[in-house]
């Protein structure tokens, strides 16, 4: 599939909250009205773009259909040379994988990590996963810390 990786708009999120409720990993998109879900992502990707702390790609199909999208947060981590990314998002839709897709957002956020002169990415990825068990970002040059753990705190 030939696909065009471009930043994140707040027009796509509609298309984001199909993606995400057709995953079905998340509360917020099983049972909630996808109108709401729909309006939160608006405001959250407005927020992303009002300062220049996040970035957000998606990988669109030749039709315009939102495949998989990733999203990655700057960190100024004082004790490291430069920046930290952190990739929080990467998700492609399930009848897209195998295809390259999630490489493709990898390395376009890779591209934009080495522009603003990060020291190193990282992210989390839970082992149950798909693309933990099949070793997708082992694959892509990654590799995993096994020195760490990984808390977290709910505040709700």
């Amino acid at each position: 599939m030939r696909i065009k990786i471009r930043k994140l708009t707040a027009q796509d999120a509609p298309q984001i909250a199909e993606l995400l409720k057709e995953i079905g990993w998340f509360e917020t998109f099983k049972d909630g009205p996808i109108a709401a879900a729909t309006e939160r992502l608006r405001s959250h990707i407005e927020q992303c773009h009002a300062d220049n702390s996040h970035s957000a790609f998606v990988a669109e199909s030749p039709d315009g259909k939102i495949v998989g999208y990733g999203s990655v947060h700057w960190l100024p981590y004082l004790f490291l040379q430069g920046p930290e990314g952190y990739v929080s998002e990467l998700f492609v839709r399930e009848s897209a994988r195998g295809q390259g897709i999630g490489r493709e957002l990898l390395k376009t956020i890779e591209t934009e990590a080495k522009t603003r002169g990060c020291v190193r990415l990282s992210l989390i990825n839970l082992r149950n996963r798909e693309s933990y068990m099949r070793q997708f970002y082992v694959k892509a040059g990654w590799e995993e810390r096994p020195d760490a753990a990984n808390f977290i705190y709910r505040m709700s």
